[in-house]
């Protein structure tokens, strides 16, 4: 069991694109390309003519809980998933959390901000960062795993992550990435049998909608009250509610869908020239499920930084707790920006090497 604090939980993907990074091709952000698509825009753009009026979050609470098959009080829409992660630190009675790491960052982070001790369950490198039930305390009363996990791309089979709940404990499944799981399969979203289950999902990554800030909670309606409870009134916004009403739609389910495959191709593009490396000493986290690889190599913040002299951004894997300075996620892209980054990467390999 972990309980250190040397890793700097609130560094994010989007850090490697500010300022001299706003010029690189993104490998370093979970955001699908060429999102929003042009019909989502225009939805979003339909709901400026009503921002002098409140927000009226029924018709996309309504959405969501129909397109998982569940009742209207079982779904509370937040500000993104992030703002779900702060509502469960601040709301739920906890006596002790535990993190499973390697993952997000922000639910530790919000966890600790709100004064609580975390305890930190590694998955570890030699096990696949596969979960072991077993390695979770049994007294544990607040579980935390990303399922497909950032940054891992590890799917774990929702049967052994539905081991994990107990009576008394609050089972929370960060689920942000599962709409990019071709059939979605291994998903918790919309089970009602689950004791404690607590499940997150994040319309920023498919959609791009990072700057709009939209998600929801799935979770038993005495845990929703809770959470609603310590939200400030009208947390989401009009136009980020027109956009969690149209993702919810049989057309964009679809889109979201092919989408899925789509990654999914380009994934296998992807690890099959990182795996031309492998006599560079680069080993990859497999089998990826997520849109977004893991790498371990030697010298990587040396390659990374040749990188971004070569016009790429990477996401740095040291802030992840289990982790440190020879990890790299990369995010999936199309295959010609991939072609690309291979080129770059064959290149910063060999300037890292004759340093």
């Amino acid at each position: 069991m972990h309980t250190d604090r040397e890793h700097d939980l609130r560094h994010h993907g989007d850090a490697e694109m500010r300022d001299d990074g706003s010029a690189l091709v993104d490998l370093a952000v979970n955001v699908r390309t060429g999102t929003p698509p042009a019909w989502l825009r225009e939805r979003v753009a339909g709901a400026l003519g009503s921002l002098a009026a409140y927000p009226d979050g029924r018709a996309a609470r309504a959405a969501v809980a129909a397109r998982h098959g569940l009742p209207v009080d079982r779904v509370l829409l937040t500000a993104g998933a992030a703002e779900a992660f702060v509502l469960l630190a601040r709301a739920l009675k906890v006596r002790r959390p535990v993190v499973v790491h390697p993952q997000f960052t922000e639910p530790e982070a919000a966890l600790r901000d709100a004064g609580h001790s975390v305890d930190r369950v590694l998955l570890r490198e030699e096990h696949g960062f596969r979960l072991d039930p077993a390695a979770i305390p049994e007294d544990a009363d607040l579980v935390v795993i990303g399922n497909p996990t950032n940054p891992t791309s590890v799917l774990h089979p929702a049967s052994v992550v539905a081991e994990l709940a107990r009576p008394g404990r609050t089972l929370v499944v960060d689920e942000a990435f599962m709409d990019a799981v071709p059939g979605e399969r291994e998903a918790l979203a919309g089970r009602t049998d689950v004791p404690g289950l607590v499940v997150l999902r994040s319309l920023t990554k498919t959609w791009g909608l990072a700057g709009l800030r939209i998600g929801y909670v799935l979770a038993a309606p005495e845990t929703i009250t809770a959470l609603e409870r310590a939200q400030p009134l009208w947390p989401v916004s009009t136009p980020a509610l027109a956009a969690a009403e149209a993702c919810m739609g049989p057309q964009a389910l679809a889109e979201a869908g092919h989408a899925a495959h789509r990654i999914a191709a380009d994934r296998a593009h992807l690890v099959a020239g990182l795996s031309e490396f492998a006599s560079d000493g680069l080993r990859l986290v497999e089998p990826a499920e997520g849109p977004f690889v893991l790498v371990r190599l030697p010298r990587a913040t040396a390659v990374r930084r040749h990188l971004r002299d070569l016009g790429f951004a990477v996401r740095r894997g040291d802030t992840f707790p289990g982790l440190g300075e020879e990890w790299l996620r990369l995010a999936v892209r199309d295959r010609a920006t991939v072609n690309s980054f291979l080129q770059a990467l064959d290149r910063a390999l060999t300037l890292a090497s004759h340093p």
